[in-house]
């Protein structure tokens, strides 16, 4: 692995401001922007609350994995608030699932190992040019912003996540797909070397999953490129994955090397591997159970909780309209 070299516009670590300072001074500058106490109080959570957006041409120049975004971007007002606390980010780095690192929650240290300099996506298929690109000449063409999102994991937890990122939609822009791609089939690294879970060749490496052009364009779609204030380190799925906060989260793709625009609909990892228990949509349903368990209620990490689950994670007014009718066609695998 080759060692990461400090770009000379990378601050150094003594410089950052603390965490607890540097959330502290959002809340402050939010609320001494002429918001009325009340306004202020109901975009807080997590003890945060919206800032001002940064100027357009404040243009974000991630460092290596884990190292503070500078200038932070913007928090959104319309995604401020996810209903509960944001979970812990020690809980969320070292309890989550990457299983090219291993088939066990604790792959934080495995996953380290994964060398993102220099990293690329190839854009393809049914584009008019296909394409490959640098992360940093991807994040010059699109705003950031933070988005704070619910997770739910088809095993029954769930987290809430403080997400940096854009919207899928913006890339499908820059994509230009033409008028017969009807689905975006992403595909992460396939790196056995590295990957000590990829040598397991009783899974269908690499790791692909793939939504409707519908899904994909719905604003609540995110590529993510950094959370907690940090650029996103390895074992949330450095440099950039994808957020859909509506479906489980095994359809959240981590560390994507291609995205291929297609007419054919794409079978998914875990599709492949047991199509009985994991489908294309994966949308979430407490009403729909697991084969094997129960998904009426969830774990909420960080606390002594269970709660009730909410049809899609509680987010049906902004994607409800995308499955109208489906159940006619797929009964209920469209909730699995």
């Amino acid at each position: 692995m080759k060692p990461f070299r400090k770009p000379r516009w990378q601050i150094s670590e003594n410089e950052v401001t603390p965490e607890h300072v540097f959330w502290n001074r959002r809340r402050v500058l939010a609320a001494g922007g002429g918001l009325a106490a009340a306004g202020a109080l109901a975009g807080v959570i997590g003890g945060r609350a919206p800032m001002e957006p940064l100027p357009a041409a404040a243009a974000v120049r991630p460092g290596g994995p884990g190292t503070a975004m500078s200038p932070m971007p913007a928090l959104s007002p319309k995604f401020a608030d996810a209903g509960r606390a944001v979970t812990d980010e020690e809980i969320n780095s070292t309890y989550n699932n990457f299983y090219e690192f291993g088939s066990h929650k604790r792959i934080s240290q495995a996953a380290m190992a994964l060398d993102t300099e220099g990293w690329t996506v190839t854009i393809d298929g049914l584009v008019e040019t296909p394409f490959e690109i640098g992360i940093e000449d991807l994040l010059a063409k699109v705003d950031l912003e933070e988005r704070i999102y619910r997770h739910r994991c088809v095993e029954a937890w769930s987290m809430v996540v403080p997400w940096i990122g854009f919207p899928l939609h913006r890339l499908i822009a820059l994509a230009k797909p033409l008028s017969g791609a009807k689905y975006l089939r992403f595909a992460t690294f396939h790196d056995p070397e590295v990957a000590r879970g990829q040598r397991q060749h009783w899974y269908p490496w690499p790791y692909v999953e793939g939504l409707t052009m519908a899904e994909a364009m719905n604003d609540l779609a995110l590529l993510v490129v950094g959370a907690y204030g940090k650029v996103l380190p390895q074992p949330f799925g450095a440099p950039m994955r994808l957020h859909l906060p509506w479906k489980y989260g095994f359809k959240s793709i981590k560390s994507i090397k291609r995205i291929t625009f297609t007419d054919v609909r794409p079978v998914s990892f875990w599709e492949e591997l047991a199509v009985r228990e994991y489908g294309f949509w994966a949308n979430v349903n407490p009403a729909v159970d697991h084969p094997r368990w129960s998904q009426a209620r969830e774990r909420v990490l960080g606390t002594d909780e269970t709660i009730p689950t909410v049809l899609f994670n509680g987010y049906g007014a902004e994607v409800a309209h995308l499955y109208d009718g489906l159940e006619a066609e797929f009964g209920d695998r469209v909730w699995r």
